[in-house]
């Protein structure tokens, strides 16, 4: 009994701490009152405001009460709120937790959305994790890709002598013109790294994506264990560590904890940086007096189609506990899956579009130019799958052990022998 009146007690702080977007003012008398719980992202709380208001605009009987928490908070505030029954009616989840979550959520409605409409609806990649046991739970708002696309610094590829945009046709042109871009100071340390793909995110997904290129797969048949010990993997790795040995970078000086890509890319440090398109929005915000011109592109593949893998990434879902599900998933439906709302989200917050119609719009061409670069290989964007502990497999066991084979402390064969094992003791 104390444990209990603990933990309610702790979901109680958690929620009186949450920042209230509208407040908790007391609504009016027959209107319906609807909780919604998101990390603290000041872009993506703007669009959600946006949205908020178009559909109280036609819900003259809805209050929907937004309330923010800084990111560790919310996922403290999710672990201790979900089990007692006191989370909001509507939550904001990034899609690679459902299969952690969905015991605690509610199933979209057939009459709201069925599987198969979700999956004409949206990309693969982002609606993937919404749907556990062939189940649907949520519906995605943007495409979280980490695979392909690179800052390129304009100011010193012409510095360089090299044609700018890039043209690259090979992976093979893009380490070309790396190593052109490459510089040492005196002592030999490299002081700018031509291609920096030696982060976590772009480390651990362009490792997976050369899988998939390369023929081969991180899965086994039923998805119940890794196989990361595979001469595909063998050959992306080895490959990775080629791009090292050819003078790229120097993974000892530019890491994820070193010289980060995004800081040290807007600190005139790397001429080609490996990062997210979320990138853009954040270096413009804490570089505004960078004076180098850059853009952002996409890199070709390995070889082949441009397969890659991605997460499921924010999107909303829908408490069981909730008293009014039908106007709670109404709301999901109307921010999510109605063009024209979703693509202010998506310009609010800086994100890929999670809908092909909304990231085909001209309106997000106008708004994000990098967008209409990576139409031509969305589609060949699978889901990640539903790891027992995603955050696990990719930044503590991936990340360091090709990290160091990058930097010669393990072999390749050493590297893949250890994160097969690892990856695969998380099932147990």
């Amino acid at each position: 009994m104390k444990a209990k009146i603990l933990a309610l007690l702790i979901v109680l702080t958690l929620v009186l701490t949450a920042c209230g977007s509208k407040g908790e003012s007391a609504a009016p008398e027959g209107t319906i009152v609807l909780r919604f719980w998101v990390h603290t992202n000041n872009a993506f709380i703007a669009g959600y405001e946006a949205a908020i208001a178009a559909y109280e605009a036609e819900h003259p009987n809805v209050d929907i009460q937004l309330e923010n928490f800084d990111y560790e908070l919310y996922l403290q505030t999710l672990q201790t709120a979900m089990p007692a029954g006191e989370e909001a009616d509507i939550l904001q989840l990034f899609g690679t937790w459902t299969s952690q979550y969905y015991e605690r959520l509610t199933p979209v409605p057939a009459e709201v959305m069925t599987v198969e409409q979700a999956q004409q609806t949206f990309y693969a990649a982002p609606i993937g994790g919404f749907i556990v046991d062939g189940v649907l739970y949520g519906m995605p708002q943007e495409f979280n890709m980490e695979y392909g696309g690179v800052l390129v610094n304009k100011t010193l590829y012409e510095a360089a002598g090299l044609t700018y945009p890039p043209q690259w046709r090979t992976m093979d042109d893009v380490i070309a013109d790396a190593q052109a871009l490459t510089q040492v100071d005196e002592t030999g340390m490299m002081s700018v790294a031509g291609f920096h793909f030696a982060c976590a995110d772009p480390t651990a997904f362009s490792f997976l994506a050369g899988i998939k290129q390369r023929g081969g797969d991180y899965w086994n048949a039923d998805h119940t264990a890794f196989t990361f010990n595979t001469p595909e993997a063998r050959a992306q790795l080895q490959f990775m560590v080629d791009m090292v040995n050819a003078g790229v970078v120097d993974p000892v000086v530019f890491n994820d904890s070193t010289n980060f890509v995004i800081d040290a890319f807007f600190q005139g440090k790397v001429g080609i940086g490996y990062i997210g398109s979320w990138a853009i929005a954040l270096g413009q915000t804490n570089y505004p007096d960078f004076a180098d011109e850059w853009d952002y592109f996409y890199l070709p593949p390995i070889q082949g189609d441009p397969v890659f893998v991605a997460d499921s990434g924010w999107g909303l879902t829908v408490s069981p506990n909730s008293q009014h599900q039908d106007i709670a998933w109404d709301f999901v439906r109307f921010v999510t899956a109605n063009p024209e709302i979703a693509a202010q989200w998506n310009i609010a917050s800086g994100t890929i579009p999670a809908m092909p119609a909304v990231a085909e719009s001209p309106e997000i061409a106008a708004a994000m130019p990098w967008v209409p670069k990576a139409l031509a290989i969305l589609p060949y964007g699978e889901y990640l799958g539903n790891m027992p502990d995603r955050d696990l497999v990719v930044y503590e066991i991936i990340y360091p052990h090709v990290l160091n084979a990058l930097q010669g402390v393990e072999t390749v064969d050493q590297a893949l022998q250890a994160i097969d094992t690892e990856a695969n003791s998380t099932f147990r």
